[in-house]
């Protein structure tokens, strides 16, 4: 035979073993999508799929997907195909499968009621195997063969029906219960995860190109889980919100909008309880806290980065400001209560509050300036200088700008976690629980000047103030009712009015961002 028929075959045989590689990657994510919806409650294991239960056709596609990962590393190892396996599959991938193989081995026949000790060693004993015939065999094997067993037995599992609907089982020595509803999506999730790489690497010929084909195909499937799952969470919550959040919404003829929910109060005389209140004191809150820490944190960021000198106290701060943003927010509210609250009339006060939420933000803050001021190039710094421009003037007008999308960035991550914090709320700003429309602070009016120190007062600071996560935490703990008639479509109203304040936040600090970034680059 010619050698021009050689590579002629090869590449015909190639074209074909991609597309059949591609078409497993495609299946694998499909049966990936399918069983996140089955875990997340969108389908059910038993509903009818071309006349056969969800599950017996999870089993079907994860035993087509095992044979044919299986089937691309034997034509890769009998030189059926164009590759360029490595030795070995790699400890990474050895290390992968050791752990899948024990907690399989772990979990099956604890589920089939053999004791603890027995099925510690039936896992390791498969941990040993998978190890062997991950590290000693040829890449292409190595990365085929445990990935199309493991979907084999997933789905020789669901096929005879060993695992399905209605299935459930004690784990012996555990007080738990594992139920086919969770098992069977689970089992699919990482047999098509798993799988998916596998036949990822086969379509990139094994090699390097073909680990990093794998490693894109994990990193999708993964992201792609984690966005559904918070689209999946956002969604369930509007559909139970939308009901309290629309109670009594409605136009009247001269154009004017009702919506009680979010101006009324939930006091004895509102007609239609509502959130005015609690959604006023969030949105004072959060802005109190910015106002605090935004410019403390970016002025301190300033000093650190462009005059302080890099060494032992630079050193230390940045080690403390790391420790301070993963303080737990407990011990923010503990601060607030024993230290704000005794110089602000020794009582709960929407100040009180203002505060402990702008510490808690600003070690967000300082540590994002920071970052965002020491990645500004030095040209531009050496620029500004050769033209005569002072060290505070060049700061100013050259690498504040600059870093001000960094800095966005800090402040619209910091936002999302205090807006929604309710332990230091609840120890130093907790007002009333189904307050009054007349109870929503009134900070703009309560402005009061005076010619005796301290020159400025307002007493609506100084009020104990309710707010969205308390009055939420209230409803779930409590059960208080009052004159609300459904307490659970009220308190899921609330939940999702407070979703909404924060995605109100961050759409202002991204299209802040943009806006800078436009200006920036113009």
């Amino acid at each position: 035979m010619s050698r021009a028929t050689q590579t002629a075959l090869v590449r015909d045989d190639r074209t074909l073993y991609e597309a059949a590689a591609g078409g497993a990657v495609g299946l694998s994510g499909v049966a990936f999508a399918v069983g996140l919806a089955a875990l997340l409650g969108v389908v059910a294991i038993d509903d009818p799929v071309a006349g056969i239960e969800l599950s017996a056709a999870f089993g079907a596609v994860l035993i087509a997907l095992g044979a044919s990962v299986v089937g691309f590393g034997v034509a890769s190892r009998l030189g059926y195909v164009d590759a360029s396996p490595q030795p070995s599959a790699g400890i990474v991938a050895a290390g992968a499968f050791t752990g899948i193989w024990f907690a399989v081995g772990a979990v099956a026949f604890g589920a089939a009621g053999i004791g603890t000790g027995g099925r510690l060693g039936i896992g390791v004993v498969l941990a040993a195997i998978a190890f062997a015939a991950t590290a000693v065999p040829r890449e292409d094997v190595g990365s085929t063969v445990p990935a199309g067993a493991l979907a084999l037995l997933g789905g020789l599992v669901l096929v005879t029906g060993l695992v399905g609907p209605g299935w459930e089982r004690a784990l012996v020595g555990y007080n738990a219960t594992l139920f086919g509803d969770t098992v069977v999506p689970v089992v699919v999730l990482f047999a098509s995860l798993v799988t998916g790489w596998s036949a990822a690497k086969a379509y990139g010929g094994f090699g390097a190109r073909g680990r990093n084909v794998g490693a894109y195909v994990l990193i999708y499937l993964v992201v792609g889980s984690i966005l559904a799952v918070l689209v999946g969470l956002v969604a369930f919550v509007a559909m139970k919100g939308l009901p309290g959040l629309l109670n009594g919404f409605g136009v009247g003829g001269a154009g004017f909008v009702s919506w009680p929910f979010l101006t009324n109060g939930a006091g004895l005389l509102a007609d239609t309880a509502g959130v005015f209140p609690a959604l006023v004191g969030t949105v004072w809150l959060v802005i109190g806290a910015v106002l605090f820490a935004v410019p403390t944190g970016v002025g301190a960021a300033v000093f650190l980065s462009e005059y302080a000198e890099q060494g032992r106290f630079t050193g230390t701060v940045e080690v403390a400001t790391n420790g301070l943003w993963s303080t737990p927010s407990i011990v923010f509210g503990l601060f607030g209560a024993a230290f704000l609250i005794p110089r602000f009339g020794n009582r709960k006060s929407l100040i009180a509050g203002m505060l402990t939420l702008g510490f808690m933000l600003l070690p967000l803050v300082l540590i994002t300036s920071r970052e965002a001021i020491l990645a500004v190039p030095d040209e531009y710094r050496d620029a500004s200088a050769a033209l005569g421009v002072s060290e505070w003037q060049t700061i100013r007008s050259v690498v504040l700008p600059a870093a001000i999308p960094g800095v966005t960035t800090g402040v619209i991550l910091g936002v999302g976690r205090i807006a929604g914090e309710t332990a230091p709320i609840l120890l130093t700003m907790g007002g009333g629980v189904l307050p009054a429309k007349s109870a929503a602070p009134d900070v703009l009016g309560g402005f009061r000047l005076s010619a005796s120190p301290p020159f400025v007062s307002n007493p609506a600071l100084l009020e104990a103030t309710s707010a969205l996560p308390y009055q939420l935490y209230a409803l779930i703990t409590a059960g208080l009712s009052g004159n609300i008639q459904n307490p659970e479509e009220f308190a899921w109203g609330l939940a999702l009015t407070l979703l909404l304040v924060v995605l109100v936040f961050y759409a202002v600090g991204i299209a802040t961002r943009y806006y800078f970034r436009r200006k920036l680059h113009r």
